[in-house]
């Protein structure tokens, strides 16, 4: 076991003089060592203690490991505006932790969420030291894999994670009595206001967070492009550190965790890894389910031999660029690339899908007798449809939602019976054609695996503000065995509340709607080639 010097606390200025404080754990000898770096919003005392191994575990192989409290958070000096401070501080930050003592000029980047995005923004500063960084769980594109979901506003959770930084700048600001007011918040908001989207502690969110500039914000706006890593690609390519992407198929992050792995890895050398988990814990026990063994994390191990390989100059790893967690034969799939759907899949009923399970068929090819048809939906905004499990529910993952799909409010269309063992694996997508009296409505698109017991466990979602027409449907990715004698189901709902405001079917935002405004919505899902599922079918096995 490699021993370690006593922990310090020392501080750097950035290039603007605002002072940033770390915590430093390093090995005893001589050295010198490569730097492994972790900017933290949530104050450095917390440091990796979410889903992954202490700093001392990763300074006992032979790294010099910094925490470090990003502007305005922890013991550090400034004022906090989401992301806006990120890239600069990232590239000052790396420059100094070059230089400790002892330091082999190398240095790599790691955490989650937020921790994993300021890596990608620091990136693109080039700073020259950086020289791998391993972002879990990222935002990417932030107005669209972050604050709203293809055109529609991530209430719930824009909400509750703008409660959370609000409540801590208020600690840090003395101002006790808000911090308790957001506390508070955090365990019980209310979506039942007149606007949903503007809760009871709205100033609070205001002055303490970004909240009302996200929410006010359209997705495409400049703003968005100037705290988003994408905005950064060409610079970070022409860095080109190592880059290790981490994601979970039932993350909240996981389109953008995707969607920096297909615009990084033409450009740099970039592998993904997605497991069976939520944001966290990365555990083999998700939802309903237990996974097994595998699943249980080993990205510490993953990451000290990738490093290992950056900062260190040892071999290469020989492994596949892409590692999916199979969640039907509980194990690991080494692929090339992230697959892409590839396998038509349409959606029919007679009519009845709303209301009886059995009724709705998701088949290869439309029956001629049924391609005039359509399906029936309707959102009652007395009693919205609410997520199960999956990516938006809490708690998320595979829940059975058997008894959501028996709502009137939700269309469902299911396979027959698999007859051999197959494996579905990459990115699903929905292209959904709908007829409607109304301007607008939002749609909820479901992927889950029925299996041999009637159970119905949630796989790939996604959610979209849509119009009459045709609507084209990014969904998430999944990795499953599906096992003979199970089936897919696809569900549609208009609704998904309160993980996203209720559209008022009038064609306004659904962000500015009120209670007042919300009407009962109808819409038909025609039958025929406009409406099907690109699904990602790789191989059959006997």
């Amino acid at each position: 076991m490699v021993a370690l010097k006593p922990r310090r606390t020392e501080a750097m200025l950035t290039r603007d003089g605002i002072r940033l404080v770390a915590d430093i754990w390093e090995p005893e000898g001589d050295g010198p060592f490569p730097v492994l770096l972790m900017r933290q919003a949530y104050g450095r005392k917390i440091g990796t203690s979410l889903c992954y191994a202490p700093p001392e575990w990763y300074a006992r192989h032979d790294y010099i490991v910094v925490m470090q409290d990003v502007r305005g958070r922890g013991d550090s000096g400034g004022e906090f505006i989401l992301f806006e401070h990120e890239a600069e501080d990232g590239a000052d930050t790396i420059a100094w932790a070059a230089s400790l003592p002892r330091s082999n000029g190398r240095v790599g980047m790691f955490g989650f969420s937020f921790q994993g995005s300021n890596q990608l923004l620091a990136a693109g500063e080039k700073p020259e030291a950086l020289k791998a960084i391993a972002p879990a769980m990222i935002g990417w594109q932030l107005d669209r894999d972050w604050a709203y979901e293809n055109g529609a506003f991530a209430m719930r959770a824009n909400i509750g994670w703008a409660t959370q930084l609000a409540a801590e700048t208020a600690r840090l600001k003395g101002d006790y009595e808000a911090q308790q007011i957001l506390f508070a918040a955090s365990r019980g908001t209310s979506f039942n206001g007149r606007q949903p989207t503007v809760p009871a502690h709205d100033a609070l969110l205001a002055k303490y967070s970004h909240y009302t500039c996200w929410r006010d914000t359209p997705p495409g706006d400049a703003y968005w492009d100037k705290i988003s890593p994408a905005s950064r690609l060409s610079d970070i390519a022409e860095l080109a550190p190592g880059v290790l992407l981490i994601g979970g198929w039932y993350d909240s992050h996981l389109p953008g965790t995707l969607e920096a792995y297909r615009a990084l890895s033409p450009h740099t050398p970039t592998r993904l890894i997605v497991g069976p988990w939520a944001h966290f814990p990365w555990d083999r026990h998700i939802g309903d389910v237990d996974v097994g063994d595998d699943a249980i994390t080993d990205i510490d191990q993953q990451q000290i031999r990738f490093f290992d390989q950056w900062l260190k100059s040892e071999p290469e790893q020989q492994v596949a660029p892409v590692r999916l967690f199979d969640m039907g034969a509980c194990q690991w799939q080494d692929l090339q690339d992230l697959p892409e759907g590839n396998t038509q899949a349409f959606p029919y009923g007679s009519g009845r899908a709303a209301i009886d399970t059995r009724d709705g068929a998701l088949a290869h090819a439309v029956p001629d007798d049924v391609l005039a048809l359509s399906e029936s939906l309707t959102l009652d905004p007395w009693r919205p449809a609410a997520p199960c499990g999956g990516s938006f529910g809490f708690p998320g993952g595979p829940i059975d939602r058997a008894r959501t799909d028996a709502r009137s409010d939700v269309l469902t269309f299911t396979t027959p019976l698999q007859e051999t063992d197959r494996l579905l694996a990459g990115t699903v997508t929905g292209c959904f054609e709908f007829e409607s009296e109304y301007e607008s409505f939002d749609i909820h698109a479901t992927l889950s695996r029925v299996d041999s017991h009637g159970k119905v466990h949630p796989l790939a979602e996604g959610y979209a503000l849509a119009k009459p027409g045709q609507t084209l449907l990014p969904m998430r990715g999944t990795c499953l065995t599906l096992k003979k004698g199970e089936r897919l189901r696809l569900s549609l709902s208009l609704a998904c509340f309160p993980v996203f405001p209720i559209n008022p079917g009038t064609g306004g935002s659904p962000i500015a709607a009120t209670l007042d405004q919300q009407r009962v919505t109808t819409v038909h899902l025609k039958c025929g080639s406009g409406t099907y599922l690109l699904l990602p079918w790789l191989k059959q096995e006997s």
